[in-house]
């Protein structure tokens, strides 16, 4: 029995150092070998391991003409994967190495349409909102005619409204915390005066993220928040004796 278990134990080690060894191992294949293995890794799902093997299509064959579609392939197979910061290095990646004018287009839309989806929750990232906003008002200066401009458009009235709606979270914190030019301050930023801002409502909180995070005015636990002197925010307003109020 136990020269039994001890050959089962040799045997699984030896499968396992030889998989890993063949798979370390690969290298010096043709570039549609490399370019298979990616496409076949997204279809399985294994988006890592397709970048794996980008690497060593990159790293061999640096001028084939596979590159600039596996690069594309992996920038939409990342977004897919909800990774954006991944999505918008493949898109950069693209735009800069390979991109003739038509493609650049397309690069640049779907980099808006990455940091777009990635803002499930406004709340979460003032900088990543004014980021989406300053590319998209850019995209619309640069291909006012594209196929892409009405989504476009839409998008980035979504992402004024959803900046919108941060602000005035945050001048209710403000209020809450006793501070009135910091909350004067963030209500007074509307941008874009053909939105009528009297007719915006505030999204719904879902009752399972409200139970956590509050409904925007408000959170459950403010009542075991101590009433003390709280962080400045870099954005407050400042008094002349150097105090946000």
């Amino acid at each position: 029995m136990k020269s039994k278990l001890s050959f089962i134990l040799a045997f699984s080690f030896i499968m396992l150092f030889t998989s890993c060894s063949k798979e370390v191992n690969e290298y010096n294949k043709p570039a549609v070998y490399w370019y298979g293995k990616i496409v076949e890794s997204i279809s399985q799902g294994n988006v890592d391991k397709a970048d794996d093997y980008y690497s060593s299509l990159q790293g061999e064959h640096i001028g084939s003409p596979l590159l600039p579609e596996a690069t594309m392939i992996l920038a939409i197979a990342h977004m897919h994967n909800e990774e954006y910061l991944l999505t918008e290095h493949f898109l950069n990646e693209y735009v800069r190495r390979y991109a003739n004018a038509n493609e650049k287009e397309f690069a640049e839309f779907l980099k808006i349409k990455a940091k777009y989806k990635a803002l499930p929750n406004p709340r979460r990232d003032q900088v990543l909102i004014q980021d989406a906003i300053i590319d998209a008002k850019k995209f619309k200066m640069d291909y006012p005619h594209s196929m892409y401009y009405s989504l476009t458009d839409t998008m980035l009235t979504n992402l004024y409204l959803a900046r919108a709606s941060l602000n005035e979270t945050i001048a209710d914190l403000y209020v809450r915390l006793d501070k009135p030019k910091a909350a004067v301050y963030y209500r007074a930023i509307q941008p874009e005066p053909w939105i009528q801002w009297s007719e915006i409502q505030r999204a719904n909180t879902p009752w399972y993220k409200e139970m956590f995070e509050g409904d925007g005015t408000a959170s459950w636990y403010a009542f075991m928040i101590p009433d003390m002197q709280s962080v400045v925010s870099r954005n407050s307003v400042k008094s002349d004796e150097n105090e946000t109020k």
